[in-house]
């Protein structure tokens, strides 16, 4: 298993053609998961206009990353440290000023949040579902972007849309695939093949790998309602143990070069590469 450089942390997207997915509660898990494999670990909740990784933890932040410039807030105040060991920074809903900030503004936002850098290993960036504005906004800043779908066809569907336009409009040729609410491993296997078939036909130079699959399983419901991971609330159940082997599965991935995988570099990319 490769061992991340503390300096160099990981940053990447988890993103959904389509709303209804999982997308966010996946997130939520992986960032639990890999706490638990012993990784410092940051969620950003990067949906602006349907915030709600604080919802699924029951948290009710009194400050989100805005409140980083308009309130002149500090870093500490801001970020989240959840009982879980990973932490948050979260987002408002119907809030769109971070697409509106000025250079000077920028910049302040990038010296407030350079210190992450050296604090963490993984960044997971939690974005918005589809293929608006926001959702293309982070996905082009990150190193890695893991695409969730389900066996419905509207899942599969929106998916490569959102493959199609990533490639098509910002030459991005590499996604993971995660499939979530499968009936079995064999039904999962199935949605992605249909899924790099049709890249495979219609895009070209487009490569998907598939990172795992989650089952329909009845605990994660369960620990939705009660708005705490299902990984922590059934560790021995078939989604946490699924989300186990996703986590086993990123944390093997080759490193990358240290600039791309910098905390600095990723907000530099996002906040001017708009």
């Amino acid at each position: 298993m490769t061992r991340m450089n503390e300096n160099s942390p990981l940053v990447l997207s988890v993103t959904s053609g389509k709303g209804g997915v999982g997308k966010t509660n996946l997130s939520v898990n992986l960032a639990y998961t890999l706490q638990r494999m012993g990784k410092r670990v940051l969620l950003m909740d990067a949906d602006l206009g349907l915030a709600n990784v604080d919802i699924l933890l029951g948290l009710a932040p009194e400050y989100n990353i805005f409140h980083l410039v308009y309130d002149e807030k500090n870093l500490e105040q801001v970020l989240v440290r959840t009982e879980y060991g990973f932490s948050i920074l979260p987002a408002a809903s119907g809030v769109p000023e971070m697409l509106k900030l000025s250079t000077g503004q920028k910049l302040e936002l990038i010296e407030a949040l350079e210190p992450l850098g050296q604090e963490l290993d993984i960044l997971i960036v939690d974005t918005g579902a589809g293929i608006g504005d926001n959702v293309i906004y982070f996905n082009l800043a990150v190193q890695e972007r893991i695409l969730v779908l389900t066996p419905e066809p509207t899942s599969l569907t929106d998916a490569y849309a959102a493959v199609k336009v990533l490639h098509n409009q910002h030459g991005v040729q590499k996604f993971r695939v995660v499939v979530n609410m499968a009936a079995d491993p064999k039904q999962a296997k199935q949605t992605f093949q249909r899924l790099a078939a049709a890249c495979d036909k219609f895009l070209d130079g487009v490569s998907l790998d598939l990172v795992g699959s989650l089952p329909h399983d009845p605990a994660v419901r369960k620990a939705v309602a009660r708005q705490v991971p299902f990984c922590h609330a059934l560790p021995s159940s078939t989604a946490a143990l699924a989300m186990k082997k996703i986590a086993e599965n990123i944390l093997s991935w080759p490193q990358t070069a240290k600039t791309d995988g910098n905390i600095k570099f990723f907000w530099k990319k996002l906040l001017f590469n708009a």
